[in-house]
């Protein structure tokens, strides 16, 4: 899925902490979602590993589901 600044409407690409806008420079964190119900799931770390986990009912999640999205939509 693609997403757009909110400040100068151009393509956001995405970087291991969250989406960047090449244009304006800013930086916008991101959310992971459960790719059944599309809600915020519960990061796990333990030991150098990264688990999602949704609390609505479909359990843990593989990383290769994961949705993720830029902190500004999902507010």
């Amino acid at each position: 899925m693609n997403f757009s600044c909110p400040t100068c409407q151009q393509p956001l690409t995405l970087s291991e902490t969250g989406f960047d806008c090449p244009n304006c420079e800013r930086h916008f964190d991101r959310i992971a979602l459960c790719p059944d119900c599309h809600q915020p799931l519960q990061v796990l770390k333990a030991c150098g590993a990264v688990d999602y986990f949704c609390q609505h009912g479909d359990g843990l999640i593989s990383k290769k589901r994961v949705e993720f999205t830029p902190a500004f939509i999902a507010d």
